[in-house]
């Protein structure tokens, strides 16, 4: 039990440091971290799905289809790259439909439908990572790189797993979710969003890019969708009846349990930061 715990400790603080690391240093290195991240996500996402009887979907260009959608929404936003850096994407796509035709699987049906939501549930919110990153870079500039939107997303993430954690251990009586998840409360999730608020302000006082209720508003739209994107890899999981998505992580499991929550909370407020814009 003490080495479990201390191999999750240092797994934990690695993973925290790495990611960190990467995004609070370059632009280069925000890119190359989350690029291995979808592409390993969307791989380990292709193994657990072809253990279902019928499906057999091709990881390797999953993999390579996610890393390049990252790749070029960065080139997006950054403006290295027109719109037309998104069409060896479609082309990926488009063989991924085509492919079936000829390979004469069990059930094309399922594998396309798993291939295209390995790229709506996985490729496409960690690529929109890259609007956040460069949200407030100017309109003529190809380099605007800011780090702190994408970093406040998983901080406020790890500190409502954390609250939600401690509040919940010790307050936790009403389940929130007992079908899908019998451990978690409602006493612990409430727990979790007060201190993920509570740091917003943090965020609002030294970095004023936003209003502190901006802030505020911002990790209510991460904790509340960090939370359905928990539930929703809890279902996947219970529906394939494993406990862990993989084990990449010692004592953490796999990439989708690491990054559960994130796969909605990055759209989440992508939209939330987009309403603030246009309202």
């Amino acid at each position: 039990m003490k080495s479990n715990f201390l191999q999750r400790a240092i797994t934990g603080l690695l993973f925290v440091a790495v990611l960190v690391g990467c995004i609070l240093f370059s632009p280069i290195s925000f890119g190359i971290l989350f690029v291995l991240i979808s592409a390993l996500t969307i791989f380990e996402f292709g193994q657990l799905v072809n253990r279902i009887e019928g499906v057999s979907v091709n990881k390797n260009i999953l993999m390579l289809a996610g890393a390049y959608l990252f790749i070029a929404i960065l080139a997006f936003c950054s403006n290295i790259s027109g719109s037309s850096i998104f069409i060896p994407y479609v082309l990926l796509l488009l063989y991924l439909m085509i492919s079936e035709l000829y390979l004469k699987k069990e059930n094309p049906i399922l594998n396309w439908a798993f291939s295209m939501f390995s790229q709506l549930y996985i490729g496409l919110p960690f690529a929109m990572l890259n609007i956040l990153a460069f949200h407030n870079a100017p309109a003529n500039s190809s380099i605007g790189y800011d780090p702190i939107l994408p970093l406040s997303i998983f901080i406020f993430l790890w500190l409502n797993d954390t609250g939600a954690y401690c509040v919940g251990s010790l307050f936790g009586k009403h389940r929130l979710f007992e079908r899908i998840s019998p451990k978690k409360s409602w006493e612990g999730s409430i727990g979790g969003g007060v201190v993920a608020i509570g740091i917003s302000f943090v965020f609002g006082y030294y970095f004023p890019i936003m209003a502190m209720w901006q802030w505020a508003g911002l990790a209510l739209v991460v904790v509340v969708f960090g939370t359905w994107g928990d539930l929703t890899e809890s279902l996947f999981k219970r529906q394939l009846h494993i406990k862990d998505s993989g084990n990449i992580l010692p004592g953490h499991g796999g990439m989708l349990d690491r990054f559960d929550s994130s796969l909605m909370a990055i759209p989440a407020a992508v939209a939330y930061l987009y309403f603030l814009t246009y309202s």
